[in-house]
């Protein structure tokens, strides 16, 4: 294993061999970016596409290009990286393989809070206020009914599902009861869509990611770590509360803010971080692939909804979701059979 240093505070543990992989990895992401950019009713083949890039196009190609298929782009990029870096978090922290903001109830809470900022708040405010509003109520919930902390291993999970059982029935709630303009708005966007995605929501969402990433380049090595138990990571000075809580802060801001911009979308968080190390066939936390794990899924996911005529309109959430609860059950009996 090599160490990247970048300055005195933060040291970044690296294999060339994952060098390899993650850039293979980006290079499939890159392909899939250029699908979703070209395929569609309207088609735009590479010189198009240098066209626009140039700003010689007409005024058609340019709105499909920029105010539709580029900011819904973008928004599945970062937005499945950010709920990758996320769940690579909280698995690290929890020592839990399912744990993640969907699991524990953080996706479902986020979107709830949305729902109620938007359906009744008295002053308009940002979807992220909301997001960020909800998604904290829930860890709150979820911390308190374990009673010992998110390192509670076996009451985590069922803290997090009934975290998210009363989110979920709070959002249904409020949006069937609702008769408004905004309630069949909320019902898509709570699936988890990236429709009618814009650069506000893309510039959000980058200010976040920017924003965490000299933390979590700060965190790195402690969440190695905390991989070996807390007793042992403060031994070798790794602080461990300390860096749980800042772990479980970025956590919930990535979270938020993912479903701020896309929607509460099942389970891209949970599989990321287990693609990752089935890539490498390593343990521990792996951020970076897990960022690129996420971003790969989601737009993914995004194209085949778009592409195949049998998906043709559904939500991305909906296939995110029917693909994360198939994984979700390898997980459960890849677990049960290890305690047998």
């Amino acid at each position: 294993m090599n160490i990247l240093r970048l300055g005195d505070r933060v040291a970044l543990p690296y294999r060339p061999r994952n060098v390899l992989i993650w850039s293979g990895v980006t290079v499939l992401l890159m392909l899939l970016s250029l699908a979703t950019l070209s395929l569609g009713r309207l088609g735009l083949g590479p010189g198009e596409l240098l066209t626009l890039i140039r700003g010689e196009a007409d005024a058609k190609n340019s709105f499909v290009f920029f105010q539709v298929r580029g900011p819904r782009l973008l928004v599945a990029i970062l937005a499945g990286a950010a709920f990758g870096l996320s769940g690579a978090l909280f698995q690290t922290v929890t020592r839990n393989p399912l744990g993640s903001p969907d699991v524990l109830g953080l996706a479902a809470g986020a979107g709830a809070g949305v729902a109620l900022v938007t359906l009744f708040s008295p002053v308009p405010l940002p979807a992220a206020v909301g997001a960020l509003l909800g998604a904290g109520i829930s860890i709150g919930l979820v911390t308190l009914a374990t009673g010992r902390g998110l390192s509670s291993t076996p009451r985590i999970i069922i803290a997090g599902i009934a975290v998210a059982a009363l989110a979920t029935a709070v959002t249904q709630f409020v949006v069937t009861a609702t008769l408004r303009d905004e309630s069949s708005q909320l019902a898509a966007y709570l699936v988890g869509t990236l429709n009618s995605r814009n650069m506000g929501q893309v510039g959000l969402i980058t200010l976040t990611l920017l924003a965490a990433a000299p933390l979590l380049a700060m965190l790195s090595q402690r969440l190695q770590l905390i991989e070996l138990g807390d007793e042992l990571a403060t031994a070798l000075g790794g602080r461990a509360e300390q860096t749980r809580s800042r772990a479980i802060l970025l956590s919930v801001l990535l979270a938020a803010m993912a479903v701020a911009v896309a929607g509460p979308i099942a389970f891209v968080a949970l599989m990321s971080p287990h693609t990752a190390r089935m890539l490498t066939r390593s343990s521990g936390p792996n951020l970076v692939g897990s960022a690129l794990c996420g971003s790969l899924l989601l737009v993914l996911a995004d194209l085949l909804t778009q592409q195949l005529p049998f998906l043709e309109g559904l939500p991305v959430g909906v296939m995110t979701a029917g693909t994360g609860g198939v994984f979700l059950g390898y997980l459960l009996i890849r677990e049960w059979r290890k305690e047998r």
